[in-house]
C-alpha cells in the first residue's frame, strides 16, 4: 500500500490480519489522529515539568461545570450489564481459551501490561481473538488439549490496547511509526466488530494510562471515526477507562463525560496508580515517599480516597465501577500459602463489594469462584449496584495527595524483593512473556514499574533501611543485584543471555539519574 510499510516478518496467517483493507483502515486513523496524540504526549511532559518545579495536582477549575451539571453515560451495553468477576491476561492461545472458559463475566484481553509486544505476539493475538469469536481456537501442550466449551456462554471479550505513549515500530505510515494504540484498537475493530455485533455484543475496550480528559476526548473521536468508516452505529463501541495515573484521579468525571456515549465505566488500576504517584512527584523529596510496595495496602488513606471517589464518580453518572486486581496464583504444593493468600483475596473483594464496586479483577481462573461468591453476597440477582450513589463520600484534593500518611517501612527485604521481581519479570518480558508468575503472584509491567521506580526514589532520597540501617545507594543496589542474580542463576531454566539483557535494562531504568517515563519504552527498543 502507498505510504504503508510493514517491517515485521509475515509469519503464518499474518496476511489474514494485515490485509490491504485493514491496513488502509488503521493508516487512516493514524493520519487523522496521530498529530493530536503527539501533542497530548507533549502536554504530559509540560505538566511533569510543572510538577517537578513545585506545582501540585487538583480538580480543574475549567471543568467545574462538567462536575456540577446533570448528565449520564450510555446505559450498559449487551454483555456488560453484569461484570461481577473479570479475569485478565494476555492474548496467547492458552490464555484465550482458559479465560473464556473460566466462568468470569468478562475477559480483559490484554495487549498492554500483560503482553510483551513482540511482533509475533501483536499479530497472533489478533488471530487468536478472531478465532475465539469463530469458535475455531484450540491449543495442545504436554499432551493436553485446550478448547472452548461447546454451547456455553463465554466471558465477554474486552480488549486493552497499548497506551497512547507506545509506538508500533513494525508498521510505518508515511515514514512514521504507528501509534500502538491505534494498531491494537484498529485491527481488532476492523476484524471483530461485526463478529461481536452478530453475537449480540459489541467491540468493547479497556483504555490504559490516560492522564487527562483530553486524552479521553481523543479516544472518543477515534471511536466516532472508526464507526463511521466501517458503517457501525455510533455508540456501539464501549470503553472502560483505567484510572491508573495520578492526574487522572482528579479528572474522573471529566473522563466519563468525554466518553459518555461510549463509556462503560472506570477501573481502579491500583498498581500503575502507585507507580504514577512516584513518577509524578519523584523530585519532591520525601513528601511523596511510599513504603515498600507490599506494605502499601488499599486501606492507606490516599488509596481509600481514590477508590471511594471512583465509585461515587461512576455511580453518580450511571457508569460501572470495577475494582482492582487479585494477583495471587494458587500453589499446587503449599496449602498453607493458599489459605493465607485466599483469605487476603476474600477480604479485598469483600471491601470492594461493600464500598459499592460493581465487580473486580482476578488474574487466575481459580480465583473466579471466590470473587463471584463475594459479589453474589452483595448483588444477589442484581447485575450491579449502580443504585448505590455513595453520596456520603466527600474526597478533597488533599485526601488524594495524602501519601505521607501511608504506614509502613522500607527494609532490605523489601529492596531485595523489588530487585528480584524486576529482574525475573524483565528477563521473561525480553523473552516474549508479559504476564509472569513470580513467588505465587502474577506480575506484569505495572509491578515491575513500581519495583524500579521505588528503588530510584529511595536512592535519590538517601533512604535508610529500617532493618539494617544501611542507606540505599547505587552501590548497595548493584551489590544486591549481583547477589540476587547468583540465586536466580542456580535455579533450573536460567537463561544467561536474557538475564544479562534484563540486568542492563534494570540498571538503566532504576539507577540512572534521568528517570525513564516508562520502562517499556527502552525495553521495546531492545526487542527485534
Amino acid at each position: 500500500m502507498e505510504g504503508v510499510e510493514i517491517r515485521g516478518p509475515l509469519l503464518d496467517r499474518f496476511d489474514e490480519i494485515l490485509t490491504t483493507e485493514a491496513l488502509d483502515f488503521v493508516a487512516t486513523l493514524q493520519r487523522e489522529f496521530n498529530a493530536r496524540r503527539l501533542e497530548l504526549l507533549a502536554a504530559r511532559q509540560a505538566r511533569q515539568a510543572e510538577l517537578s518545579a513545585g506545582a501540585t495536582l487538583g480538580f480543574l477549575a475549567e471543568t467545574t461545570d462538567v462536575r456540577e451539571s446533570k448528565w449520564r453515560v450510555a446505559p450498559p451495553a449487551p454483555g456488560l450489564e453484569d461484570r461481577r468477576v473479570e479475569i485478565t491476561g494476555p492474548v496467547d492461545r492458552k490464555m484465550t481459551i482458559n479465560a473464556l472458559n473460566s466462568g468470569a463475566k468478562v475477559w480483559l484481553a490484554d495487549f498492554e501490561d500483560a503482553n510483551a509486544p513482540t511482533w509475533e505476539n501483536t499479530v497472533s493475538g489478533q488471530l487468536n481473538l478472531r478465532a475465539a469469536l469463530d469458535r475455531e481456537i484450540d491449543f495442545t501442550t504436554g499432551g493436553k488439549t485446550y478448547a472452548l466449551r461447546p454451547d456455553e456462554e463465554l466471558a465477554t471479550i474486552v480488549v486493552r490496547p497499548r497506551g497512547w505513549h507506545l509506538p508500533e515500530k513494525h508498521i510505518l505510515v508515511d515514514g512514521e511509526e504507528m501509534s500502538a494504540s491505534l494498531v491494537d484498537f484498529g485491527l481488532y475493530f476492523f476484524h471483530c466488530a461485526e463478529r461481536q455485533i452478530a453475537k449480540g455484543r459489541g467491540p468493547y475496550f479497556y483504555l490504559p494510562k490516560m492522564e487527562s480528559h483530553l486524552e479521553a476526548r481523543l479516544w472518543n473521536d477515534v471511536f466516532v471515526r472508526a464507526q463511521e468508516l466501517r458503517g457501525v452505529p455510533r455508540g456501539t463501541i464501549r470503553a472502560t477507562v483505567l484510572i491508573e495515573t495520578y492526574p487522572a484521579a482528579f479528572e474522573m468525571e471529566e473522563i466519563l463525560y468525554e466518553l459518555r456515549e461510549h463509556s462503560a465505566g472506570l477501573n481502579a488500576g491500583r498498581w500503575d496508580y502507585l507507580f504514577s504517584v512516584i513518577k509524578k512527584f519523584r523530585t519532591r523529596g520525601r513528601e511523596f515517599l511510599l513504603p515498600e510496595r507490599n506494605a502499601v495496602t488499599m486501606t492507606a488513606p490516599f488509596m481509600r480516597a481514590y477508590t471511594e471517589l471512583l465509585v461515587r464518580s461512576c455511580h453518580k453518572r450511571g457508569a460501572h465501577a470495577i475494582g482492582g486486581m487479585a494477583a495471587f496464583i494458587p500453589s499446587r504444593r503449599d496449602p498453607e500459602v493458599n489459605r493465607v493468600a485466599l483469605e487476603k483475596v476474600r477480604a479485598d473483594k469483600t471491601r470492594e463489594s461493600a464500598d459499592g464496586f460493581d465487580g473486580s479483577w482476578v488474574a487466575h481462573p481459580d480465583l473466579v469462584p471466590i470473587c463471584q461468591e463475594v459479589f453474589d453476597g452483595v448483588l444477589g440477582d442484581r447485575p450491579n449496584q449502580l443504585d448505590r450513589l455513595r453520596e456520603d463520600v466527600r474526597v478533597t484534593a488533599e485526601d488524594l495527595l495524602a501519601v505521607s500518611k501511608t504506614p509502613g517501612e522500607i527494609t532490605e527485604a523489601g529492596l531485595r524483593n523489588n530487585v528480584d521481581v524486576a529482574l525475573r519479570y524483565l528477563a521473561a518480558w525480553m523473552g516474549g512473556l508479559g504476564a509472569v508468575a513470580i513467588h505465587n503472584l502474577m506480575e506484569d509491567a505495572a509491578t515491575a514499574e513500581i519495583s524500579r521506580s521505588q528503588i530510584w526514589q529511595w536512592i535519590h532520597n538517601d533512604i535508610e533501611l529500617a532493618d539494617t540501617g544501611a542507606v540505599v545507594t547505587r552501590e548497595l543496589v548493584e551489590r544486591i543485584i549481583g547477589e540476587e542474580l547468583d540465586k536466580i542463576a542456580a535455579e533450573p531454566g536460567y537463561d544467561e543471555k536474557l538475564y544479562a539483557e534484563a540486568t542492563a535494562l534494570f540498571k538503566e531504568v532504576a539507577l540512572d539519574d534521568d528517570f525513564a517515563e516508562f520502562l517499556t519504552l527502552p525495553a521495546y527498543a531492545r526487542l527485534p
